[in-house]
């Protein structure tokens, strides 16, 4: 298995993790990026049964990105966005996002990496 320094992530593995955000119509997502909402936790059942399907290597690139400073995921999210047009990207790519999905990765992080909080 390789460390995780030795691990490249790329755009692919950002927008798999971001992929729940862009599901959601874009007019919610907007509403919930405002009310700075903690959508994860409404979705942990899932998110466990979905982590049980994941090899070592895949939960050291979804850490990696889970480390990553949340200006650089939405640089890459607004890259994204300029490539697909998908409303859900701008809206996370977004500076007033930044707090919204900061918490929400860290909460994932509680879910994933569960012995990391005790």
């Amino acid at each position: 298995m390789e460390s995780k320094d030795e691990v490249i992530i790329t755009e692919n593995d950002v927008m798999g993790i971001m992929d729940v955000f862009t599901r959601v119509p874009p007019l919610i997502l907007k509403m919930v990026v405002k009310g700075n909402k903690n959508v994860v936790k409404s979705f942990e059942t899932q998110i466990k049964e979905y982590q049980k399907q994941l090899d070592s290597s895949d939960m050291v690139k979804i850490e990696k990105v889970l480390e990553m400073d949340v200006p650089d995921l939405q640089e890459i999210l607004k890259k994204a966005y300029l490539e697909t047009g998908q409303k859900q990207l701008k809206i996370l790519a977004d500076p007033h996002a930044e707090e919204f999905i900061s918490g929400n990765l860290r909460e994932l992080k509680k879910i994933l990496f569960p012995s990391r909080f005790i």
